[in-house]
């Protein structure tokens, strides 16, 4: 034994090396990569996601599908934090860069079977990604802040397929404006679309075309009592995150009376305590009172003697949007008797006449909310899924300035550069630069594929007019024809492919580095290649992705 490494494991401890944990792994994160293409593009399909509860939620947003899936497995788990990664950073392309990332760990897999090492393989994927970002960079077109025709158009391209083709125009308007609404100007000049100033709200029962915007937030609750008034113009309002009642007392307090005389001195103090509270609110100007917690029925009654409108029971996500919309604090734990009017907002508050909500404004700040309308809930969710990529991108085009061909163009032309790139590396890297411009090819193959066109005639057409000179030949799944997809509206903002081109690359050669797996349990069968036909992509996933959970019927 001597000079032998050893290694002492549990009964149950399980352990794979070398090429078997490499393969292991690749064919976990393949797993899930594929189950999320058959959603890319136009015409993309849609998954059905059964919760452990019964909850439904129908959608072909990759990150809410990978999201929703209850998957164990380590390996599995990087690829979802790809989509996450994509979609904080983005705010779309979650299907590419996931889909992305499993075609490059396929195309590694080869190189492995070749005797490549890993570090090659790595350092070569470093490589072609660091050209394949500064050729985006190089083929980006600029685009101007205030370009609303370009706008609309990242707009409609991010919510093509998402149940949105009917009200295109329409909610491609929305989106725009409201980025434009909360958009503001940098100190070094450049624009920033604030989204903490935009709420969005799903609220199904009337046609996607009632969607809406409303300038200011707003809040879906009645007044406390119905002796207030119903509407203020510049008034002083107060957000409370506190309860507007007597103090209450420990739970473990205890009163003793002797007589009916100290019960009602009790309730006297009680009392006047609400009484005081409502005085420091009036004598403070306080003409509206917003609160996430209870208000008392007698302060609610003296409120509104006074002439004050109060709302409570009020969401706390709503209030945390007013305090941004009013620009001012929301009180959790607030002292009546100091309460002054450094502690308020001035503002409007309205009731819209047809669905009966409470309008905040403010002539101080920008707040806007995006209220999305749908026939169903599910109807009304997914658009909402939608629409807040769409103004994820809308906004990151206005910061970034910058657009790029979509419909796979880009892919094309990013894999045809990368190949000429290749021809200059020396050493087995190139094999994995190749493999990389190899990778983008996926893009194009999958939205034919989905479009019910034949992937290889379509790659082979692209190609053809790419090495041909055009650039921004790129499919249009409804005709199946090559166009310009950059003139016929289909464009993608740069910083979105830029960030999944880095997002796959990163998490593909995570993957790749791992050359030893000991687990405490076992790790389950091997899985299963989609592309071989067997299990249709996750059932052959056995204990490795802990059959899904709730899931496991949605392929």
């Amino acid at each position: 034994m001597q000079g032998q490494p050893m290694i002492v494991l549990g009964d149950d401890a399980d352990r794979l090396k070398d090429k078997d944990a490499q393969s292991h792994n690749i064919s976990a994160a393949r797993a899930v990569a594929e189950s999320v293409r058959s959603t890319l593009g136009p015409k993309g399909m849609d998954k059905m996601l059964v919760s452990s509860i019964g909850d439904v939620t129908v959608t072909n947003d990759g990150v809410t599908i990978l999201d929703e899936m209850d998957i164990e497995n380590p390996t599995a788990k990087m690829i979802v934090e790809v989509a996450q990664t994509q979609e904080d950073e983005a705010g779309d392309g979650t299907t590419t860069a996931v889909s992305l990332a499993g075609e490059l760990l396929k195309n590694a897999e080869d190189l492995l079977e070749q005797d490549i090492h890993p570090t090659s393989i790595i350092r070569g994927y470093d490589m072609a990604a660091k050209r394949a970002r500064e050729e985006i960079d190089d083929i980006a077109v600029p685009v101007e802040p205030d370009d609303e025709e370009m706008l609309k158009s990242v707009a409609a391209t991010s919510m093509t397929g998402k149940g949105a083709e009917l009200n295109l125009d329409l909610l491609s308007d929305l989106v725009v404006d409201t980025a434009q609404a909360v958009a503001v100007e940098a100190d070094d000049g450049s624009t920033v679309v604030d989204l903490e100033f935009v709420d969005i709200k799903s609220a199904p029962g009337r046609p996607v075309d009632a969607s809406q915007i409303v300038r200011g937030g707003t809040i879906d609750t009645d007044p406390d009592h119905e002796d207030m008034p119903k509407e203020a113009e510049d008034a002083d309002i107060l957000l409370l995150d506190a309860p507007f009642t007597v103090n209450e007392m420990e739970n473990d307090a205890q009163l003793s009376v002797d007589d009916p005389d100290q019960l009602q001195e009790f309730i006297e103090q009680e009392e006047q305590a609400i009484r005081e509270k409502v005085q420091a609110v009036a004598d403070a100007g306080v003409d509206v009172v917003l609160s996430k917690k209870s208000i008392d029925e007698m302060a609610q009654h003296l409120l509104a003697r006074e002439g004050i409108l109060s709302i409570s029971q009020i969401k706390r996500s709503d209030l945390e949007f007013l305090s941004e919309v009013l620009g001012t604090q929301l009180h959790s734990n607030l002292d009546f008797e100091s309460l002054s009017a450094e502690d308020l907002a001035t503002g409007d508050i309205s009731r819209d006449p047809e669905d009966g909500w409470y309008v905040v404004e403010s002539d101080g700040n920008h707040g806007v909310t995006l209220v999305i309308r749908g026939s169903t809930e599910h109807v009304s969710d997914e658009l909402e899924r939608g629409i807040t990529d769409a103004l994820d991108v809308v906004a990151a085009t206005i910061t970034d300035g910058r657009v790029l061909a979509g419909g796979g163009a880009t892919e094309v032309e990013l894999a045809d550069r990368l190949r000429e790139y290749a021809d200059g590396v020396s050493g087995r890297e190139q094999l994995a630069v190749e493999a990389f411009a190899d990778a983008f090819d996926l893009i194009p193959r999958v939205l034919a594929e989905n479009a019910g066109l034949d992937s290889i005639d379509t790659l082979v057409e692209l190609r053809s007019a790419h090495e041909s000179g055009d650039g921004h030949a790129g499919l249009d799944v409804f005709d199946g024809d090559v166009v310009d997809t950059f003139e016929a509206g289909v464009v993608e903002p740069a910083h979105a492919k830029s960030q999944a081109v880095s997002s796959a690359v990163e998490a593909a050669n995570l993957v790749l580095k791992i050359d030893d797996i000991i687990s405490a349990t076992a790790l389950g069968e091997d899985y299963e290649d989609e592309d071989d036909g067997q299990g249709g992509g996750m059932g052959g996933m056995g204990g490795g992705m802990g059959g899904m959970g709730g899931m496991g019927g949605m392929m």
